[in-house]
């Protein structure tokens, strides 16, 4: 199985950006851990900051992948094209969110993208990551 996980802004920062928020844990360091915990599973990683590289990367792996974990970070909340790339693949992806997204500043409780997924995970910290790699798993 090949699993895909897509990162947006600001999410290369993490360890160092709030960590009351996101943990003190690099995604890095993290996705090492969760190699090792699925080594049946091939994984691939992509993190940009920029809303149309997020676009490609989501072309990309969207006809090839077995599953996508995307975690659109702020561009959750602003990116009709994010949700129209979704719309346009044919890989199932779950959303997810470190934070619980709905206990935040409101603008943060609309998604356009949760209208096309599969499921979304909020509020685990980084478990969140391994939570949509079982749901995968259990298909």
């Amino acid at each position: 199985m090949k699993i895909s996980i897509i990162n947006g802004p600001n999410l290369n920062l993490l360890g160092q950006r709030e960590p009351g928020i996101y943990g003190a844990q690099s995604f890095l360091d993290y996705f090492d851990t969760l190699k090792n915990r699925f080594p049946a599973v091939e994984f691939d990683y992509f993190q940009s900051n920029v809303e149309g590289e997020i676009i490609d990367a989501l072309h990309n792996v969207g006809f090839s992948s077995d599953g996508i974990i995307l975690n659109a970070a702020a561009y959750t909340h602003t990116s009709v094209g994010i949700g129209d790339a979704i719309k346009a693949i044919d890989t199932s992806v779950i959303e997810v969110h470190i934070s619980n997204t709905f206990a935040r500043e409101d603008f943060r409780h609309t998604s356009y993208i949760t209208p096309h997924v599969k499921g979304i995970i909020v509020g685990f910290g980084l478990d969140v990551y391994r939570l949509a790699v079982e749901s995968f798993l259990l298909k």
